[in-house]
C-alpha cells in the first residue's frame, strides 16, 4: 500500500469515526427531544382539565367566558397536534435507527447529507427529493 493510499484510507477512518459520533450525538438529541415532547403533552393535558372559576362583573357575562373558553381550547388542540405530529417524526426516526436506515432518504434512497440530519433530524428526504416533493405540492 503507497502511502497516499494509506492516508486517505486513515482520513476516511476519521470521516467515517465522525459520522458515526454524528449519528450518535443526533440519536441521542432525538430521545431528548422526545422525552421534552411528552412532557410538555403531559402538561397540557393536565393544565387543560376544567375549573369552575367564573369572572365576575364582566358585561357579556357567559358568552365572553364561552368565548375565551373557545378560543383557549382550539389553542391547546392545535398545539397538542403539532407536538402529536412532532412526536410522530421523532418516532419514525428512531425506529429508523432500529431498522438500520437512517440517514437514507425515503424516495431515492440515497444518503441524506449529515448537516441535513444535524439541522432537522427527522428528514426522511434528502434536498433533491425534498425540492421535487415541494414543487410537486405547489401544482
Amino acid at each position: 500500500m503507497s502511502r497516499r493510499q494509506s492516508i486517505l484510507n486513515k482520513a476516511g477512518e476519521r470521516e467515517a469515526e465522525t459520522v458515526t459520533t454524528n449519528i450518535k450525538l443526533i440519536r441521542a438529541r432525538l430521545e431528548n427531544e422526545k422525552k421534552q415532547l411528552l412532557g410538555q403533552l403531559a402538561q397540557i393535558e393536565a393544565d387543560s382539565k376544567p375549573t369552575e372559576v367564573r369572572r365576575e362583573g364582566s358585561p357579556f357575562g357567559k358568552r365572553e367566558e364561552e368565548a375565551t373558553e373557545s378560543f383557549e381550547l382550539e389553542k391547546r388542540l392545535a398545539l397538542e397536534r403539532q407536538i402529536k405530529e412532532q412526536l410522530a417524526a421523532i418516532g419514525h426516526a428512531l425506529e429508523k435507527f432500529e431498522k438500520g436506515t437512517y440517514g437514507l432518504c425515503e424516495m431515492c434512497g440515497k444518503p441524506i447529507d449529515p448537516a441535513r440530519l444535524e439541522a432537522l433530524p427527522q428528514a426522511k428526504l434528502c434536498m433533491s427529493c425534498k425540492a421535487k416533493q415541494a414543487k410537486e405540492a405547489k401544482r
